[in-house]
């Protein structure tokens, strides 16, 4: 949909208020012509003091701000307090800086110090413009984005009120839809799946479905077959007597432990043909016997397992029955990799710092950017050692030591003329949108499009 103009609503500046402060009356007045055409009020201050008044009497949406508010000024040192000032009372207000040529040094500082750009006199109508609406729109999205936020941690308290969700941190709406499928569940009294990769957190998740279920006062024990020998795992579920092997003893396996409560079998795939049948008979019947006696024992037990292996392709395979997997996953809960849920890293980056340290920007910034191969644990882990090694409490993107990412020895195809044009229109023409995409700066991405000639 477009306005009379052919511009997409989206960008239209129809209903945007910007604050131009300048003590140039020209200025002013060129300011209100350009921004009224595209349909945006302008509201003009000739003063720092002024331009302060003017954000607390106005909702303004931008700001363009001079350097220099009297005659013989020349140094920026009032625009440099005023823009101090604004960020102070004004956090996340965008902030455009018209420089002369002799100010560029200082801009470009400023900008370092959070402002959205800088324009040089005399500007160019077209990309301020296409900066001015890019900045809106990116403010647009952010404040977008925070409303989401702030529903999901409405919908997670909510949810946390009426269940026990084990202090599990997490920001995603993926990781909230699954954890209220596995409190809806728990109360089942049927077995659970849960499946993905290695430290996702797939333990928490069984924690969970036990805390919420009907049997939450009762024995929960958890096995991690992935680290007993596969001689063992049958004597650890089902118990032996003695003799049964060499120096066997009589001792009860994990389901009499368990009876009447929950079990929790981790690395699933990792159990033996003979141990797969065992595991599917107590699932229908309730009975087994010890290894080395033909007493027939029972018990109930609720079975919460997980594995990271694709048990359907181990079908296929010939190593993993078709019936068990069936009997398993009457709720399957499949938990997502962390690089697929990207704003649970953050959270949990946090989460896992001692009392009394925090993260730079520059530090946030790397960990969204890193793959996270090893998911939660391995990000826990590099937040331990990162408290452990850091000389200041303010921990920085080298204190991390994040693992190199290998990048392809090439002239930049990822920036090509194709790829940007393509990243353009997938945006909508919104340049700030488009670098995050393809993992530049806006100026970055500015300069790539003028070198290839490329216009929003």
């Amino acid at each position: 949909m477009s306005n009379a103009d052919g511009i997409p609503a989206r960008f239209s500046l129809n209903g945007r208020t910007v604050l131009v402060i300048d003590d140039n009356d020209a200025v002013r007045t060129a300011f209100d012509v350009l921004l009224s055409l595209h349909s945006a009020t302008v509201v003009g201050a000739g003063s720092p003091s002024e331009g302060l008044s003017a954000l607390k009497a106005h909702s303004i949406d931008l700001v363009i701000q001079d350097m220099n508010f009297r005659r013989e000024a020349t140094s920026g040192e009032e625009g440099i307090a005023l823009f101090h000032e604004i960020r102070r009372r004004h956090p996340d207000m965008p902030i455009i800086l018209l420089t002369a040529w002799t100010h560029l040094e200082t801009a470009v500082d400023l900008v370092k110090a959070g402002a959205a750009d800088y324009i040089a006199k005399p500007w160019d109508d077209n990309r301020l413009l296409t900066t001015v609406r890019n900045l809106l729109d990116l403010r647009a999205a952010r404040s977008e984005a925070s409303e989401i936020r702030a529903e999901r941690r409405e919908a997670r308290d909510a949810l946390a009120e009426r269940f026990d969700l084990c202090s599990i941190v997490y920001e995603s709406q993926a990781m909230h839809t699954l954890v209220a499928m596995a409190t809806q569940v728990a109360h089942a009294d049927v077995p659970v799946l849960i499946t993905g990769p290695n430290g996702a957190g797939k333990e928490g998740l069984a924690d969970i479905v036990q805390a919420n279920s009907t049997v939450h006062d009762k024995p929960y024990l958890k096995v991690n077959l992935g680290a007993l020998p596969n001689d063992l795992i049958e004597a650890e579920l089902f118990g032996t007597e003695s003799g049964a092997f060499t120096g066997a003893k009589a001792r009860i396996g994990r389901f009499e432990a368990a009876d009447g409560g929950t079990l929790f079998l981790d690395e699933l795939g990792n159990l033996s043909g003979s141990g797969q049948a065992k595991l599917l008979r107590v699932l229908q019947t309730g009975e087994f016997e010890r290894l080395g006696s033909n007493t027939t024992r029972r018990t109930r037990v609720r079975v919460i397992a997980a594995t990271n292996a694709n048990l359907r392709e181990a079908i296929r395979a010939g190593r993993f029955r078709e019936d068990l997997l069936y009997r398993l996953n009457v709720i399957e809960l499949e938990i997502p990799a962390l690089s697929q849920r990207r704003d649970d890293i953050p959270v949990l980056a946090r989460h896992f710092l001692q009392p009394g340290f925090a993260l730079t920007a520059d530090a946030e910034r790397a960990l969204m950017q890193y793959p996270w191969p090893g998911n939660v644990r391995e990000l826990q882990n590099v937040m331990r050692r990162a408290c452990l090694l850091a000389r200041e409490p303010k921990i920085g993107v080298a204190d991390l030591n994040l693992p190199a990412v290998t990048q392809p020895v090439t002239e930049d195809p990822a920036h090509d003329r194709a790829t940007i044009e393509q990243a353009l229109t997938r945006a909508a023409g919104v340049v700030a949108q488009a670098a995050r995409e393809l993992g530049l700066s806006r100026q970055a991405l500015y300069r790539r499009m003028e070198k290839l000639g490329l216009k929003t």
